[in-house]
């Protein structure tokens, strides 16, 4: 089965410096058909105007990623990073115990377009750490690249479930196969241009929630700059 989740029904908050989309419910979106999807918690969808940011804020026992579509993300946190965020990186924060951070965007001109995901863990309480990693944008053209998954996975980073996180960027007309294993499910968000899922029509913005289904085939139907996060989930 595969269920389309419209961008526009996506949850939307505009505080001036920030315009934030949420596919699941967030701060003061709340819609109880969509609190997740299993063990994914959180895609947020911000564009931060230049010079604006979040300051220092506390988070434990979440697996977080941010990844860049357009601009640059500047992270500090408490245990000591300082590091600049861009596109075709994965960064990749495992809260456990506790961490505070704050990112904000550091161009006095050009805004930063980036997601945000959080991942429930296996098990709470455990060390926070931090993990940053580039890739080339070759990688993810016309296949599947693994962002994040379980420790012992080929993810560039890694995360305390089990869970696959991919990207792709696949041209029009170039399809993509994937195999789901029994019981899992995938969630498939269309970032940027058009794609399709099993012959579905994904817009920019909309994803799809498939379940019951093994063979995925995944395509590019947008004339340029398509691409997808698929997340593979227990």
């Amino acid at each position: 089965m595969i269920q389309i989740r419209k961008s526009e029904e996506r949850g939307h908050a505009n505080h001036g410096w920030l315009d934030s989309h949420h596919t699941f419910s967030f701060a003061n979106y709340f819609d109880p058909e969509y609190m997740g999807f299993r063990t994914l918690r959180v895609i947020n969808e911000d564009r931060v105007s230049p010079g604006q940011g979040f300051g220092m804020h506390p988070h434990r026992d979440m697996e977080i990623l941010s990844y860049v579509l357009e601009g640059s993300l500047a992270h500090k946190d408490s245990m000591g990073r300082q590091e600049i965020l861009g596109p075709n990186e994965i960064q990749r924060m495992s809260a456990g115990t506790g961490i505070t951070h704050s990112e904000f965007n550091p161009s006095p001109a050009e805004p930063v377009h980036f997601f945000q995901i959080w991942i429930e863990p296996d098990k709470r309480g455990a060390k926070p750490d931090y993990q940053q990693t580039r890739f080339g944008a070759e990688q993810k053209k016309d296949k599947l690249l693994r962002l994040a998954g379980p420790a012992g996975s080929d993810g560039l980073s890694h995360i305390n479930q089990d869970a696959h996180v991919f990207v792709a960027a696949p041209g029009q007309g170039i399809e993509i196969p994937y195999t789901l294993g029994a019981g899992r499910g995938a969630w498939i968000h269309a970032v940027r241009g058009a794609v399709t899922v099993n012959g579905v029509q994904l817009q920019e913005g909309d994803a799809a929630a498939v379940t019951g289904e093994n063979e995925l085939r995944l395509a590019g139907t947008g004339p340029e700059s398509n691409e997808l996060l698929l997340f593979d989930v227990a």
